[in-house]
């Protein structure tokens, strides 16, 4: 009987033991499989091309190859609800627009998902520019005489967006707040389908991210005349920001992170951020997407869940003052 005694409880000792050991040893072994990287916008876009471009060079530091899932729809909600979800395994993770998902919060009443507390940090990817773009149409030569204009024919001036609720859209309507100006939203279903009007001359203006109109740019079918970032484009030194035009502090931009479903092991989070920062500094990565608008920008978790806080509250602000209805 004492023997028993003696051998159960050394069963109970060992069993304990493999329980604490099984966490750690799968840590140490991750990743032992591929990992699927959930883009929430379609192939071909801003962010699926910096996602498939981080992720080619992140598979061979992992050792495991990276599968690129695309889930667009409902503002990018669909595809942050569906990691939200997902086992808070380290496999399945969100390259996510923080301007989209950001907004997301304020501007929808139920995204299926909450963003602050379903997803995890681990990284910023990078950062995109935005332009106030015109038509060739408009008889203004800086943001100044756009103002200008606007302010003499209060109504008369159009906005487009690539839709509703979305960084476009929010960015021009805090233009109009810090310019004091009255200009009509137009929501398309998409930039490619704003461009022919703009060039047109139907739609006036828009506040857009800047790739896709460096062709049309260059061929002189339309005008920028100011960006939105804190500082200058490398590619269009000399445009000025809107914050140097008379409106300090004005900045909006399409920033990128990756996330994981909370719960998440530090471990794993660790793992990911490091290898990340690590692919982000890579010279020529950062000189091909920079040829696209696109500057490189790594971060600790804690740094990106700060920044997400931040960007939720601007954006709040932002609908509140324009008194943009919730969804």
């Amino acid at each position: 009987m004492r023997l028993n005694r003696y051998l159960n409880s050394f069963l109970a000792i060992l069993a304990l033991g493999a329980g604490v050991s099984a966490p750690t040893l799968a840590q140490d072994s991750y990743p032992s499989k591929p990992l699927k990287v959930v883009v929430p916008f379609p192939a071909g876009g801003a962010t699926d091309i910096l996602t498939r471009a981080i992720t080619e060079k992140l598979a061979v530091k992992l050792g495991q190859s990276v599968v690129i899932e695309n889930r667009p729809g409902a503002g990018a909600n669909i595809g942050a609800a569906y990691v939200s979800k997902a086992a808070p395994d380290g496999y399945t993770i969100l390259m996510g627009s923080i301007g989209s998902h950001s907004i997301a919060v304020s501007y929808y009443k139920d995204p299926g998902y909450n963003f602050k507390r379903d997803l995890t940090a681990i990284s910023m990817a990078g950062t995109l520019s935005n332009i106030v773009v015109v038509s060739n149409e408009l008889p203004v030569k800086n943001l100044a005489e756009l103002v200008a204009l606007a302010k003499k024919e209060p109504g008369k001036l159009t906005c487009g967006s690539s839709g509703t609720g979305g960084l476009i859209h929010l960015t021009c309507e805090m233009f109009k707040v810090a310019a004091g100006i009255d200009v009509l939203h137009i929501p398309y279903k998409g930039t490619s389908l704003l461009m022919p009007d703009l060039i047109s001359g139907r739609v006036t203006m828009a506040l857009d991210t800047l790739p896709p109109y460096l062709p049309m740019l260059k061929d002189g079918k339309v005008r920028a005349l100011a960006i939105t970032t804190s500082k200058r484009s490398a590619l269009m030194p000399n445009l000025p920001t809107i914050a140097e035009s008379g409106y300090p502090g004005f900045k909006s931009i399409a920033s990128y992170g990756f996330f994981a479903p909370t719960g998440t092991s530090p471990a794993i989070i660790e793992r990911l951020n490091r290898d990340i920062n690590a692919v982000l500094i890579d010279p020529e990565l950062k000189a091909k997407l920079v040829q696209q608008a696109i500057e490189l920008e790594g971060s600790t978790p804690q740094a990106l869940a700060a920044f997400v806080d931040g960007e939720i509250a601007k954006w709040a602000t932002v609908i509140k003052a324009s008194n943009i209805q919730r969804e």
